[in-house]
């Protein structure tokens, strides 16, 4: 098992600092182990047993997306220890876009190093094909906790939610972004511990957007995104503390803040209102619980928590945070058009106005026109 190792030689002999981060919370003991599905791929797939660049011995496919298969396998090089080895599908090395985020994910990574996110091996010499080597975790992610143990308690959530705050806080001091938290991005360990995955879409604070940026495809979740990630606005410390309040108020309540079947409809809901107010949903829960994530999922940035830190300290003790009435002053989302969300009506609006524009440029020319 990779990670901290707990002595269980006697249990006085375990102290607070050496137990693992998530010893206390009931909802991360006894995890299941769980990778993922696997989709169906007509491609040519590595083989148990076969060695890869002479270090990596294949042991098993754990999971296959769209974009890449992860299989487990050890590093020869290493004692034999337990790695994951990440490979690009074909159509994705194909893909510009898509092969230039995998190789992003790498370099981000191997510059990056929390407890709580994922730890990547560096590879020296030529690859004989692209792949990414990281750690081999055994767990399931936040996603598949939060459903076969819904719902998770206060406290526990919380608690989950601090931990990521402290790995992702580690991220913002080395001066990345993110940009794609969400309950899938969020590993809960069998071994009780905790990471960040997937720096594929991470960057840099851009705190203003090129025109060409802003004219872009915009990509990750749209039901975890911050309003200014889904209109493609500057993007800083601050949109990676709204997408885990939203992860939070999932956790807390069962559903995210904007549901609808549209993932896009509920992205560009919360450009323009608040979410329903999270005891609505779960009366249980406290005004001080309500109020850390209210706080975190502020419409403008400059509302919000200044860092993961100020975050963290909230949620490490909420008996102690004000209870400002933040739930008093929400506002629903106002109707608003868009092309994610409405294609076929936006289609059609800017059929019928461009055909009234033509129309009006016709009469004007028209009346202009000489013997008129």
């Amino acid at each position: 098992m990779i990670g901290n190792e707990v002595s269980l030689a006697s249990p006085r002999e375990v102290t607070a600092l050496d137990a693992p981060p998530l010893a206390d919370v009931d909802c991360c003991r006894d995890i299941p182990e769980f990778h993922g599905s696997f989709e169906p791929s007509l491609e040519p797939q590595l083989r148990p047993g076969q060695v890869l660049d002479g270090r990596f011995l294949i042991r098993e496919v754990i999971t296959r997306s769209g974009m890449a298969t992860v299989y487990r396998a050890e590093d020869l090089l290493n004692g034999r220890r337990e790695v994951a080895i990440k490979v690009p599908l074909r159509s994705l090395e194909c893909d510009s876009a898509g092969f230039s985020r995998f190789q992003h994910e790498e370099e981000i990574g191997l510059r990056l190093s929390h407890p709580s996110l994922l730890k990547f091996h560096a590879v020296a010499g030529g690859k004989c094909r692209p792949y990414i080597a990281t750690e081999f975790l055994r767990g399931c992610t936040l996603s598949h906790l939060a459903q076969v143990r819904r719902p998770i308690g206060e406290t526990d959530a919380l608690k989950v939610a601090a931990l990521v705050c402290e790995a992702v806080g580690h991220m913002h001091a080395q001066g990345v972004i993110h940009c794609d938290l969400k309950p899938a991005n969020i590993m809960i360990c069998r071994d009780q511990t905790l990471r960040v995955l997937d720096f594929g879409l991470s960057s840099p604070p851009m705190r203003q957007r090129s025109v060409l940026a802003k004219l872009t495809t915009i990509f990750g979740a749209p039901e975890y995104m911050a309003p200014e990630q889904v209109e493609n606005g500057p993007i800083d410390e601050r949109t990676d503390i709204y997408a885990l309040g939203t992860v939070l108020y999932e956790l807390l309540t069962g559903s995210v803040p904007f549901p609808n079947e549209d993932p896009w409809q509920s992205a560009f809901q919360r450009t323009s209102g608040d979410p329903i107010a999270p005891r609505q949903l779960n009366p249980e829960l406290s005004p001080q619980a309500e109020e850390i994530v209210l706080h975190a999922l502020q419409r403008n940035p400059d509302n919000r928590y200044p860092s993961m830190a100020a975050f963290k300290a909230d949620l490490d003790a909420p008996k102690r945070v004000p209870v400002t009435g933040l739930c008093k002053r929400l506002r629903p989302p106002r109707w608003k058009l868009s092309f994610h969300g409405t294609p076929v009506l936006a289609g059609l609006l800017l059929g019928f106005g461009s055909i009234g524009l033509l129309v009006i440029a016709f009469l004007v020319l028209r009346a202009h026109l000489p013997g008129r």
